[in-house]
């Protein structure tokens, strides 16, 4: 039966839009006539998404009850989709704090309803024998269901769509490695759900009748270990069959770091996916079918999923990617501004170049830097570079681009975020490598006193303590050639790519103007 309440046109804040879950919901939920607002830390982040004339969007952060009361004002249903991925030791209680403030804030602002998306509870197993990631998924939805607000709490294993993390480990071990040599959690039994479901469930919620609050188990129609979870992978991508060998020594902290070399999953984020493996992550009940029912060939099945996710990568239509969210530990100081910034060192590299192509011409390079592209100098630099930074636990060079043209603040580039982007004219980078102090890359175009179009390039690094100057200046003497032939490199295919606009328009008038002389024969 269904016990639901009409729901349209409902006030909704969304946390955490910004990430994979966040960014793909928010027009979902206006696609179904409800008005949204987003809570972000960092509002800028969310100016480039397709859908950002469409919600309002405030600053603010889940911890700080002041932000949050402004946020919560006149909304009827709140998502709550934050979390840490932190591996420090004091994640547990930052979710904590931040679930009970967002509670208290909820209730005193008289939300009609909490919308939660947690983990898959493995049944039968006590809650401190729980990963801590699972452990502190389970007791934030606790708190939200003991905040007086009905909540709605969904708990999903693992997430299947183009650009989730759970996706993105299963593809890259299964099209890289023929041969495995796997964990035993291989063979623990998995109920995948497509991420489509997921947001239809999360959209349904948001019209539950408000006698109901309590957890649902939300998942797929199709119950599979992970073996047979990448044979299914293999068989859909048009692979060979591949041979996977399960031993019991490796543990989640030497399966993260394995999956964090062979995957752009790193092992921070790797750590919690496996941990939420080693016990059998499967539905209890399908509740959730009664208050937001089943279409047509709903759920989706997992090979339908797995389908749908492909061609999204295929076709490069990736609206939102695991690394949309920062990774544990990143960077947020702002920019040091040049004229008043007075926090100590700043070493800058600054290269320019007068560059004989159009200012359209070099914005399409700098704007295509990175991922399939590259950097443009001194490949073995870059990647050497990319694989310390995975030695050191850090993101590598692996996580490519969410769109292979057109960025957006935000996104992940490699081991770099897209902190500001001037369309046209400016692209600013901010570091999330492993760094002693913070960095930034800009490039931007130009034009010199004489109108000629102008590239100019800036390297910035701000030292944390003695270890940062020590890296500052062992770095320093290779500048000129990473740095000084990303410059002209950059420069030389944006002439080139202006040469080959300018023979292909020349043709296009020869072939024009032959066509014309021979009708007038």
């Amino acid at each position: 039966m269904d016990t639901s309440t009409p729901s349209e046109g409902a006030r909704c804040l969304v946390t955490g839009a910004s990430g994979y879950i966040g960014g793909r919901l928010v027009p979902e939920l206006l696609d179904a006539g409800h008005r949204v607002r987003c809570l972000a830390r960092h509002p800028d982040k969310l100016r480039d998404f397709p859908w950002a004339d469409r919600a309002e969007t405030v600053r603010g952060d889940v911890t700080d009850g002041a932000s949050l009361r402004d946020a919560l004002d006149g909304i009827d249903v709140a998502y709550y989709l934050v979390h840490s991925m932190s591996s420090t030791s004091d994640f547990e209680r930052t979710d904590r704090l931040a679930a009970r403030t967002f509670a208290a804030e909820a209730r005193s602002a008289g939300v009609r309803r909490i919308v939660y998306l947690g983990g898959l509870v493995p049944p039968g197993v006590a809650e401190e024998e729980l990963s801590p990631h699972l452990r502190s998924r389970t007791e934030v939805g606790r708190i939200l269901l003991d905040s007086g607000v009905p909540t709605t709490v969904l708990r999903a294993a693992v997430v299947i769509g183009s650009g989730s993390a759970s996706f993105e480990m299963l593809r890259y071990l299964t099209e890289r490695l023929p041969v495995m040599v796997t964990p035993s959690w291989v063979d623990s039994r998995v109920q995948p759900i497509a991420v489509r479901d997921v947001l239809r469930y999360l959209v349904g919620s948001a019209g539950m009748a408000p006698d109901v609050s309590r957890t649902f188990d939300i998942g797929g129609p199709d119950v599979l270990t992970y073996r047979e979870m990448m044979t299914r992978y293999a068989e859909v991508a048009g692979l060979r069959r591949r041979l996977i060998v399960p031993v019991p020594v490796l543990t989640p902290r030497l399966s993260s770091h394995w999956i964090g070399l062979v995957t752009p999953v790193p092992a921070s984020l790797a750590r919690p996916l496996t941990e939420s493996l080693r016990h059998e992550v499967v539905c209890a009940e399908n509740d959730i079918a009664r208050y937001v029912p089943d279409g047509p060939g709903e759920p989706i099945p997992f090979g339908e999923s797995l389908r749908l996710a492909l061609r999204r990568v295929r076709e490069a239509r990736v609206t939102t990617r695991w690394s949309s969210a920062s990774p544990p530990g990143a960077p947020s100081d702002p920019l040091p501004t040049d004229p008043d910034w007075a926090g100590g060192s700043l070493y800058t590299d600054e290269r320019s170049r007068t560059v004989d192509a159009s200012p359209e011409s070099l914005w399409r390079v700098i704007e295509g830097v990175g991922g399939e592209n590259g950097w443009y100098s001194f490949p073995l630099a870059w990647a050497v570079r990319g694989w310390a930074d995975r030695l050191a636990g850090g993101v590598g060079l692996r996580r490519g681009r969410r769109d292979a043209v057109r960025l957006r603040v935000g996104d992940a580039l490699d081991f770099w975020r897209v902190e500001e982007i001037e369309r046209g004219r400016l692209l600013r980078l901010r570091a999330e490598m492993r760094l002693p102090g913070l960095g930034w890359l800009e490039m931007a175009v130009d034009r010199d006193e004489r109108g000629r179009t102008s590239y100019r390039q800036r390297a910035l690094f701000h030292p944390r303590g003695l270890a940062g100057q020590a890296y500052w200046w062992s770095v320093a003497p290779f500048h000129a050639v990473v740095f000084g032939g990303m410059a002209r490199k950059i420069a030389r295919t944006a002439e080139t790519e202006t040469e080959n606009e300018m023979e292909t328009e020349n043709e296009t008038e020869t072939e024009t103007g032959g066509g014309k002389r021979r009708g007038r024969r």
